[in-house]
């Protein structure tokens, strides 16, 4: 079986200005749900559960590197990036 590594793009889309937040992970289904549970001590301050930009890579170094790479930008380039793939920032794991 070929391991997949996410780099993923949370958002809190009922905020005026939303919070982002950017992470990788081996098991996006299992990221998304602790997530929305409530177990990250960040996504759970600013209620961040919706999935808005998700990218797929195959070695576990690019996604960390990207991961990084993201988490450098401005926010507005953030922005960008979500709204080239996503305009309407929907839940892409809804």
């Amino acid at each position: 079986m070929i391991e997949a590594f996410h780099v993923y793009i949370f958002a809190n889309v009922r905020s005026r200005r939303p919070v982002l937040y950017t992470g990788v992970t081996n098991d996006l289904v299992r990221r998304v749900a602790e997530h929305r549970a409530g177990r990250s001590g960040f996504t759970a301050r600013y209620r961040i559960t919706t999935l808005v930009y998700l990218e797929r890579l195959g070695d576990v170094r690019d996604a960390i590197a990207r991961e990084k790479q993201i988490k450098g930008w401005s926010r507005a380039k953030k922005i960008a990036l979500i709204e080239a793939v996503n305009p309407s920032w929907a839940d892409l794991l809804a």
